[in-house]
């Protein structure tokens, strides 16, 4: 197996500069890695064993798809979970107005079935109970892409995956020169839930149903939904996992045969709900009535829809935010808006927007307001003026929005494939977690660089603070 040297002195013009702890790190894993007996990739197959015997699988592979964790320093950590949390809070004052404002919700471009959703008040403050933000890191510097609600990957799996690399005998090795610390804590989804429902006016442990979609060829619980339901159960709680086709609300109850649900937790889009079932349907009929705590509550969609970045980054609605919340927004957040006929502003200058977006397809990329459809992401510089021109035509009939390039920069990972251990140039997106409102926690994900096209290599990656030892 022959690795190169990720990095090892940059240059630029007649100046040096030395690696980063991280990057120096980074070299020092790889070059364990090179070195016996780990070079052998014999242990690669056994130990991708252990994690789908954990659960952790994608179908019928591994989640994780590296040999390598992702390492964060602690200052890139804790700049990342602060700013995240603002960043949360402030699209939650936004969806707060929207809600309050009809004009200010148009703008986010909801199915009427959304709207009427989102109006039901959940029972709890948050927006949603976790939600996560996708973001770039460059060295110091960070850039949010996204923000979305549900139960992050890394938060369910993450901890499991951590405990696996933390006594793989390489990761050992490793750590006779660096403390690695796990930022992932399973207990996180316990307490989050419990809270919620506490809020919702639930005086006890809630009964909980996991809701997920089996397919039809499928006779076992998605293995996603299995390992919510162990960790859940590890905490004392009542767990199912239930089919929203055999849920049932009957005076006031919600239930699946004898078990009666108090509080649902869903790994569901509500298009996705929708496509299948109308709203009589029980879980629906039961969360309008208040007698059952959903987590996250049909509002938390509103956090999914991309034009909410737009509206962050609209100073007539976040005058009165507080000065931290529009700072993250000024400094973090991509330039962003919803494509539509007129002006706007790009730093100093006022534009006409879809002619600026016509003529600087190489810094723009265009993505659905909504990841559900069929509509997909397509970056201006990496087509050409025609097929630039067909995407914003397209972006202008269904609603889209416009958001300025972030460079990522590609990171060197191991991973194993056809037999042999090779090294990627992969994409890394670090998602912290932000659970009612906090964030302390992170995960990882790795995939190759496509814009919204298949991806042969992606998957989760263990996430660890690393400080180099005294």
């Amino acid at each position: 197996m022959a690795i190169g040297r990720c990095c090892a002195i940059v240059k630029t013009g007649s100046r040096f500069f030395a690696m980063t702890q991280l990057a120096e790190a980074v070299a020092r894993y790889h070059k364990l890695l090179e070195s016996e007996p780990f070079s052998v990739s014999d242990w690669v197959e056994e130990f991708q064993k252990k994690i789908l015997a954990a659960g952790l699988k994608d179908g019928a592979r591994p989640i994780c798809p590296v040999l390598r964790p992702h390492f964060l320093s602690r200052r890139q950590f804790n700049a990342l979970t602060k700013a995240a949390e603002l960043l949360i809070r402030a699209a939650g004052r936004i969806i707060t107005a929207a809600l309050e404002n009809p004009a200010i919700l148009a703008r986010l471009h909801l199915l009427p079935a959304e709207k009427m959703l989102a109006a039901v008040n959940p029972g709890y403050t948050d927006t949603a109970v976790f939600a996560l933000a996708d973001t770039e890191l460059n060295g110091a510097g960070m850039s949010f892409l996204s923000a979305s609600a549900g139960i992050p990957p890394g938060l369910a799996g993450g901890a499991a995956l951590a405990d696996l690399f933390f006594d793989l005998p390489l990761v050992k090795q490793f750590r006779r020169n660096y403390n690695l610390e796990k930022i992932n804590d399973p207990k996180l989804l316990a307490t989050s839930i419990q809270e919620a429902y506490q809020q919702f006016g639930g005086h006890r442990k809630p009964r909980v149903g996991i809701l997920d979609f089996r397919p039809l060829y499928q006779t076992a619980d998605p293995a996603a939904a299995q390992l919510l339901k162990e960790l859940l159960s590890q905490e004392r709680l009542q767990v199912e996992i239930v089919q929203p086709d055999q849920l049932e609300y009957k005076a006031r109850s919600l239930r699946q045969g004898e078990f009666v649900i108090d509080l649902v937790v869903h790994r569901m889009r509500v298009h996705e709900f929708l496509l299948r079932f109308d709203l009589m349907h029980p879980l629906i009929r039961a969360y309008r009535e208040h007698t059952v705590c959903l987590v996250n509550s049909f509002r938390s969609e509103l956090l999914h829809k991309r034009s909410i970045f737009a509206l962050l980054q609209d100073e007539t609605l976040t005058a009165d935010f507080p000065a931290a919340e529009k700072k993250v927004i000024q400094q973090h957040v991509p330039w962003t808006r919803l494509v539509a006929p007129g002006k706007t502003r790009y730093g100093n200058k006022t534009v006409d927007l879809l002619e600026f977006i016509l003529k600087n397809r190489e810094k723009l990329i265009l993505k659905p307001n909504d990841d559900s459809g069929e509509e997909h992401a397509v970056a201006g510089w990496l087509t050409d003026d025609a097929g630039w021109e067909r995407a914003l035509k397209r972006a202008t009939r269904a609603p889209y929005v416009v958001q300025e390039r972030v460079d990522y920069p590609p990171v060197a990972f191991p991973v194993y494939r056809f037999g042999s251990i090779e090294m990627k140039a992969l994409q890394v997106v670090v998602q912290p977690h932000v659970c009612l409102g906090k964030s302390e926690s992170c995960s990882s994900w790795v995939s190759e660089a496509t814009t919204g096209g298949f991806s042969s290599i992606s998957g989760l990656a263990p996430t660890f603070i690393l400080e180099p030892k005294p």
